[in-house]
């Protein structure tokens, strides 16, 4: 009984011994005809070739190349040209004498400055940023495809920093117009444009922020705020969502250095496309106007004021036989709301005003003291560069 077992132990220790030489040197041979997993083992034996399963419903995107190749050629380099500002005493022989030709030359020199624009219709209409063509004499569009042409300048709105521009060319490449209402921060977006000069460029990043203003960049602002890399030349470009459709006019970037800080803003393409229609049109963007100054509404105003009302915008002063002032508005009125939309900050207030039409009437509500008054305003046309009035 002994000896038989220990010819057992030796047998059992024997098996073990290659059992784990095997499962070292071959771990293959032991899955191969292993037995399924007891339920909760937390292991599930599938063949190698099976493909990962994602852990979400939809399927993880790893390219943006389809949205690139569908709106990047309607994205488009700009070059203006400015002449150069005579010097009145580059002829001055004293002048002369301590500059000598390089005055000459440098009065001779165009100022060039680099941009980017977007062809929104097939008959040649473009958009692009005011300050990209500001005082040019002179603006040559290129396309991606090579081809060149010079631009007409339809109109510009510096205050919203939209410009329009046409060129005369066959077969030309417009963008879609994508939904900016809709855009959600965290959505993908791509910035192209021209950065540098180095050539068409496509970056891309998320929405970071919608709404951004009171920034100081343009009188109008509500930009959407993005980290795709925009960097100097990428003005006037576009900001596109991940289907190729256009969102904003990239306009500006918040930076220290001049290049990109992950910090980038662009006008709407909901706002452009107002703008753009409008100069088409009338050659100008009408806005509402309704003459008064303000400011922001601060705890420690309303409580000096004995104001039941923490927000709203601060009437401080009410242009003499202006629209307000011929409806009632009376300084120290703070304004709630404006057709129906209510309105906290003097950025709201100024978008509100702009968005409503010359000669029609506005409901107009106030808090004036402990009343809350309901004020009908005739609107007026804001004159051109009026830039603390609404």
């Amino acid at each position: 009984m002994r000896k038989t077992w220990l010819l057992f132990s030796q047998a059992v220790t024997v098996a073990v011994a290659v059992l784990f030489v095997v499962a070292t040197l071959k771990p293959e041979w032991v899955r191969r005809g292993g037995a399924a997993a007891a339920p909760g083992s937390g292991s599930i034996n599938a063949p190698a070739s099976a493909a990962p399963v994602s852990m979400n419903a939809g399927t993880a995107v790893t390219s943006y190349s389809a949205a690139a190749k569908r709106a990047s050629p309607a994205v488009v380099s700009i070059t203006a040209s400015k002449a150069p500002a005579r010097n009145l005493r580059a002829d001055d022989p004293v002048f002369q004498f301590f500059f000598g030709d390089r005055s000459r030359q440098a009065q001779s020199e165009p100022q060039v400055g680099l941009g980017s624009g977007v062809i929104v219709s097939s008959d040649g209409y473009l958009i692009t940023n005011n300050h990209v063509i500001d005082g040019a004499d002179d603006i040559e569009v290129m396309l991606t495809d090579g081809r060149q042409a010079r631009a007409k300048l339809v109109g510009t709105d510096p205050e919203s920093d939209v410009a329009v521009l046409k060129i005369a060319l066959d077969r030309l490449p417009a963008i879609a117009f994508g939904d900016a209402e809709q855009l959600q921060v965290g959505d993908v977006v791509l910035a192209i444009g021209n950065p540098f000069g180095v050539g068409q460029t496509v970056t891309s990043g998320i929405v970071s922020a919608l709404g951004r203003n009171r920034l100081g960049i343009n009188t109008f602002e509500n930009f959407i705020q993005t980290d795709a890399a925009i960097n100097p030349g990428n003005s006037g470009g576009a900001l596109v969502d991940a289907n190729g459709n256009l969102l904003g006019i990239n306009t500006a970037i918040y930076s220290r250095t001049g290049g990109s800080l992950g910090i980038g803003f662009a006008i709407p393409v909901t706002t452009a496309k107002q703008v753009m229609e409008s100069l088409i049109k009338d050659g100008q963007v009408t806005r509402g106007y309704i003459g008064v100054e303000q400011r922001e509404l601060t705890p420690e105003i309303a409580q000096t004021l004995n104001l039941p009302i923490q927000q709203g915008v601060l009437i401080t002063g009410v242009q003499q036989s202006g629209p307000a002032a011929a409806g009632g508005l009376r300084p120290g009125d703070v304004v709630v709301a404006v057709a129906g939309k209510p309105v906290v900050n003097t950025a709201q207030l100024l978008n509100a005003v702009a968005a409503l039409k010359p000669q029609a009437v506005a409901a107009i509500a106030v808090q004036r003291g402990s009343k809350t008054l309901d004020l009908n305003v005739t609107v007026g046309q804001r004159p051109k560069a009026r830039m603390r009035e609404q």
